[in-house]
């Protein structure tokens, strides 16, 4: 079995393909949105990521099959005035969940991050997702907080 972790170019071809077929496949997992995404989406995710300043997908390649993604977004700490990678999107298709591609996918992650100079990494992860929290767990994530009496972060959004 040949596995491959790679950096997506976003302007080839190929992995603009595979970005957009990978992002489905998460995106219609009951962990994803449990719908597929727009065809048009699919089509044009990769050259909007390419937009996206210090953004960068990491794919996974099982003999040559598209497995596994995770997009990152740049953003900063005012806190620590350094950059931060936010893990924005993992999947990993069915065919291929048990082959620890999300451990071999956030390897290379940090390795991005650690060469930018981040402070750290952050992702959110659906409460319900236990498979997904306990690999993170393993990689090294915990819930976020500056005060415990405080208590943990939470991850709010509002749709416009």
């Amino acid at each position: 079995m040949n596995i491959e972790i790679l950096i997506a170019d976003y302007h080839n071809e190929q992995h603009a393909k595979d970005l957009g077929f990978l992002l489905n496949e998460y995106a219609k997992d009951p962990m994803g949105a449990n719908s597929p995404l727009n065809v048009g989406i699919q089509d044009k995710v990769a050259s909007e990521l390419a937009k996206q300043p210090g953004a960068f997908s990491v794919l996974a390649y099982v003999n040559g099959k598209p497995a596994g993604l995770i997009n990152n977004l740049q953003t900063f700490s005012s806190f620590k005035c350094k950059p931060i990678i936010n893990i924005h999107d993992v999947g990993v298709t069915k065919e291929f969940r048990g082959l620890k591609l999300s451990t071999k996918m956030l390897d290379k992650v940090e390795e991005v991050a650690k060469q930018r100079g981040c402070c750290k990494l952050t992702l959110e992860v659906l409460s319900g997702n236990t498979p997904a929290k306990n690999s993170y767990k393993k990689f090294g994530f915990e819930g976020y907080e500056l005060d415990p009496e405080m208590g943990k972060a939470e991850f709010w959004e509002k749709s416009i």
